[in-house]
């Protein structure tokens, strides 16, 4: 009988020394075979593997992309953007001027890579390409956030939207251009439906206009601005 097995990640040296050589040396006609082997595999270690296999099969580009500090803004951004597939998207409000972006975007390949990176300068954000950078891949993607005094009438939230191109755009485009994004994370997990957390930043005399905002996005959401965690680590 057959059966499927993820390999482990020393296992999986030799099919990636394969697939090098075939790249090298421009293998064509040939029959190769390399041994792997799942035994020390387990949903730890399949976590890390599914994660880098995405950057060692040139699938996932990382940038930092930097964009003027006002509403408006990202909205501009995911127009550049366009239907590209996101992988992970994490901002915090830090500066009054400058919003630094931590973004993960599909790719087709590392020319691809490049090629988007020069489409955000050619829209005038700022790039900086992140995707072989080790200490990004292993660190820095989660340490994105912390508080921020910029953060004044902020509110937080999660919603639940159709994992599909475009979502984040209608999401972005649906807001008030008076309202100010001030904490955004998103990770593509693979699932049917995309989950993000949103601080916004609403003025008092602007709440029922937010909650109509609420009432015909057509998304499943929760306010988590009374959230001990949030208030411990956000606020």
């Amino acid at each position: 009988s057959r059966s499927r097995m993820p390999a482990a990640e020393n296992s999986a040296l030799a099919i990636a020394g394969a697939k090098a050589y075939v790249e090298r040396e421009k293998v064509a006609g040939e029959t190769l075979i390399a041994v792997a082997c799942g035994a020390n595999m387990n949903f730890d270690r399949l976590r890390f593997v599914a994660e880098r296999a995405e950057f060692g099969e040139r699938r996932e580009a990382i940038f930092a992309v930097t964009i003027p500090e006002q509403p408006g803004s990202l909205r501009r951004f995911c127009e550049c953007l366009g239907k590209r597939n996101l992988t992970e998207f994490s901002y915090r409000i830090a500066d009054e001027k400058a919003a630094h972006i931590f973004i993960g975007v599909q790719i087709q390949n590392r020319a691809d890579a490049a090629k988007l990176a020069a489409s955000f300068e050619d829209c005038g954000f700022k790039t900086l390409d992140l995707t072989d950078d080790e200490l990004t891949k292993l660190h820095l993607r989660h340490m994105v956030g912390g508080r921020s005094f910029l953060a004044k009438h902020e509110l937080f939230y999660r919603f639940e939207f159709p994992e599909r191109p475009g979502a984040l755009m209608q999401f972005v485009g649906s807001m008030s251009p008076n309202w100010n994004i001030s904490v955004f994370h998103y990770r593509n997990n693979g699932a049917d439906y995309g989950r993000i957390v949103v601080g916004i930043q609403v003025p008092p005399d602007e709440m029922q206009e937010w909650q109509a905002f609420l009432d015909t996005l057509g998304y499943q959401y929760g306010d988590e601005s009374q959230n001990p965690a949030y208030k411990l680590f956000l606020a």
